[in-house]
């Protein structure tokens, strides 16, 4: 394994041993990359070709998460049952030559604020953890009819109300990339953590302001506010319905 370290003139800056990325430089250590930090495109071709199952790869990243989240506290909660009957399924699905696409298998999370049936929508706060969701919110179906893997539901800013990524009711997610406990950005902040810390290799989160591209930028990751309305917004908790965005 390699050591990630960001070097700003002579000065390395490096993140706590047991949270930061296993490598030293991205370019130098592309093909020795773990598998919690391959792409969903290497990953993908990995399940194709026959060198990991859905199963496995769920399984790995659901002990990253039990290993890594209690400091960093991504997740709200995990779906752990779900994740690998759902992963067990995408597998066999595979094998019988019903491939759904390039998402087919794997893992994700997504920000609190998203509906899935029979868990509780509590849009970061105490107030709401009796909402329990009666179906998926429509960004879910899709990626469930795509063959995808919920993990689990990430940590949010109380009513998605905030860049700074601060939760006084559920703990603020902990940006991997430093020893002190800097803030990791919001409102998306469980989900940017949980992609840079390898827990998952995507999730979803919700942009109005900035929500999806402030967390992202700080916890050093890729961040997308896609066009308002361009994918449906049914079943996810708003904070306005003029500027609110899936991405």
């Amino acid at each position: 394994h390699c050591a990630w370290r960001l070097e700003r003139g002579n000065k390395v800056i490096a993140a706590s041993e047991d949270l930061r990325p296993r490598f030293r430089n991205a370019i130098q250590c592309m093909e020795g990359l773990a598998l919690h930090y391959k792409t969903i495109t290497e990953l993908a071709a990995g399940i194709r070709k026959g060198e990991i199952t859905s199963v496995q790869l769920t399984e790995t990243l659901l002990d990253r998460i039990q290993s890594l989240d209690r400091k960093l506290n991504a997740f709200r909660l995990t779906c752990t049952e779900r994740a690998l009957e759902a992963a067990d399924r995408a597998d066999r699905e595979m094998k019988s030559g019903k491939d759904r696409g390039v998402l087919h298998g794997i893992p994700y999370t997504v920000k609190d604020l998203f509906d899935v049936k029979g868990l509780s929508t509590a849009a970061g706060a105490k107030l709401l953890e009796g909402n329990v969701a009666t179906e998926d919110s429509r960004a879910i179906r899709s990626l469930s009819q795509a063959g995808m893997i919920l993990a689990g539901k990430t940590n949010t800013v109380q009513f998605a109300f905030s860049g700074v990524g601060i939760n006084h009711d559920h703990g603020t997610p902990r940006n991997p990339w430093s020893q002190a406990h800097y803030i990791p950005g919001g409102s998306s902040s469980g989900s940017a953590v949980a992609v840079a810390a390898g827990l998952v290799p995507a999730a979803l989160g919700t942009d109005t302001g900035g929500s999806v591209r402030v967390p992202a930028a700080l916890c050093g990751t890729v961040g997308l506010k896609t066009t308002v309305g361009r994918i449906s917004r049914a079943g996810v908790y708003p904070l306005s319905w003029t500027l609110d965005s899936v991405g």
